[in-house]
């Protein structure tokens, strides 16, 4: 399915924004739409190899949907199909909601990131093993450094019912709970942690936490599709059905219905691949003097890094995962609950996110990544030729300037006959030639990296049905010679003399 949406006009009709949006339309682009298609070529292999039983996904640029899809069944004993507005639990994304909700409350005074937990929880009464430890404070429990156990004392990700405790549950577990390890000392990630700053925002602002989110965040959003808890009423028609890990026959089990309870500020809410997008444009849009339900500047600061671990290996800002990949910064967060995976990626420079969200036990972040690298390239080059052209045509006396090409091919060939799916067995599964940057390239399936498979098996038109590969340096490779069957259509291709017969 290919969208493309103005979150802000959509924003905008389900509630008056306090500032004027402008929203940037990636234009018309044949690398865009090529990389669209292997994105899609790409998801939907990995859903039958993996066996998921149904995935949504969404790509945004600033303050448009540029593409969402969705494969498979929410519920496999209806067939019911899976949308871009199907529901899932979106499980630690819930946190990032709840960091939000803090800085809110900081903002107007009602607590600061250095005070103790304890000052606004006079029940957190969880021991201190460490002699000379810092108080465990707000800023701790979001950066994951406040040496917290990682989980309330409850064994809630224990199947089949998975038993989350409710709030009173979790309040009477704390007393019982020491520290992990002295405050500032390690990161460790802790689902305690942020129900504790949900109950901070309950405490200093006399409103329940659901409430809270709702009045203060969803609803200015127009998020109407999220939940802070797992929506009951939902279940077996919007909100899909989860499913856990492969067995090892191949299989995959049907996981027990689960609301996440007192958990819900750090696992509880539920969303749409659309409503996530809209979440990442409202951080898109919140720039300079702008004030929407946070100020600029105070997303900005929890989106740079606050805490480092010793070893290196994970930096967090307030609420948010930050990371660095090829030299650009990445802000986020993921969720994993019983049955479901999902990832936000956000890459703040470019003003562009990837959203994936699955029904089953999966590598979310593999797929919201690898999505990332198939497209970023190309919305960056249409957004900039479209600049150029723009620019061009303002300072031109005469008509439209056009913009140079996407780096397609010189020659006429019709690349479009050669696209398909290729036998690769026994010695891989099948091959895909894809369109990619302006003439074609193989994309072996299934794959970790769909980036990095088309970028090293980039194909070069020769001559005829004969092509060949691209070389990392830039020379040529191996000859790959197309065969065409008695009624003109591509049947296979031959490299070094070996055969791979097309399949579709």
């Amino acid at each position: 399915m290919f969208r493309s949406i103005s979150l802000a006009v959509a924003a905008a009709s389900a509630i008056a924004l306090p500032t004027a949006v402008v929203s940037q339309v990636v234009p018309s682009s044949e690398q865009l739409d090529d990389a669209l298609q292997v994105v899609n070529i790409w998801l939907e292999a990995q859903q039958a190899y993996e066996k998921i039983p149904a995935l949504s996904a969404a790509v945004v640029h600033d303050q448009e949907v540029v593409w969402s899809t969705a494969l498979g069944v929410a519920h496999r004993d209806t067939g019911a199909r899976a949308t871009d507005r199907t529901l899932y639990s979106i499980c630690s994304i819930s946190k990032l909601f709840t960091a939000v909700s803090v800085m809110q409350l900081r903002d107007r005074g009602a607590l600061d990131l250095r005070d103790p937990v304890s000052k606004h929880l006079p029940w957190f009464t969880l021991s201190q093993r460490y002699e000379g430890s810092p108080p465990v404070t707000i800023e701790g429990i979001l950066t994951h450094s406040a040496g917290l156990p990682r989980e309330s004392a409850h064994p809630y990700w224990t199947g089949p019912d998975f038993p989350f405790p409710t709030r009173e549950e979790v309040i009477d577990g704390v007393s019982g709970q020491e520290t992990l390890y002295p405050a500032r000392e390690y990161f460790q990630y802790s689902n305690l942690g942020l129900t504790l700053a949900g109950e901070v925002v309950a405490a200093r602002s006399g409103m329940s936490y659901h409430d809270y989110v709702k009045a203060n965040i969803l609803q200015p959003l127009g998020m109407n599709d999220t939940y802070s808890e797992i929506p009951a009423e939902h279940r077996g028609r919007r909100l899909a059905t989860g499913y856990g890990a492969p067995t090892r026959d191949g299989t995959r089990e049907e996981v027990a219905f689960f609301q996440a309870r007192g958990i819900a500020p750090a696992a509880g809410f539920a969303s749409t691949a659309l409503d996530l997008a809209r979440f990442a444009s409202w951080q898109f849009r919140l720039e300079g003097s702008k004030e929407e339900v946070l100020a600029a500047h105070t997303l900005d600061e929890m989106q740079r890094v606050h805490y480092v671990d010793p070893d290196w290996d994970t930096f967090w800002g307030l609420g948010f995962s930050v990371n660095r990949r090829n030299d650009e910064t990445f802000v986020g967060h993921g969720g994993s609950c019983p049955g479901y995976r999902s990832q936000l990626v956000i890459q703040p420079d470019e003003k562009i996110a990837t959203v994936f969200m699955a029904n089953a036990m999966v590598n979310s972040g593999m797929y919201a990544y690898g999505i990332y690298d198939l497209v970023a390239d190309a919305i960056e080059a249409a957004t900039d030729a479209d600049t150029t052209a723009m620019t061009a045509t303002t300072a031109a006396s005469g008509g439209p300037v056009a913009s140079e090409g996407d780096g397609g091919t010189t020659d006429d060939v019709d690349l479009s006959d050669y696209v398909g799916t290729y036998l690769g067995q026994p010695w891989g599964s099948e091959t895909a030639v894809v369109k990619w940057k302006g003439s074609l390239a193989f994309l072996s399936l299934p794959t970790s990296n769909p980036a990095r498979a088309v970028n090293r098996n980039r194909l070069k038109h020769d001559h005829d049905d004969v092509f060949y590969r691209v070389r990392s340096d830039g020379n040529r490779g191996e000859d790959v010679v197309f065969e065409r069957g008695p009624d003109g259509s591509i049947t296979g291709y031959r490299v070094h003399g070996n055969l791979s017969p097309r399949i579709r």
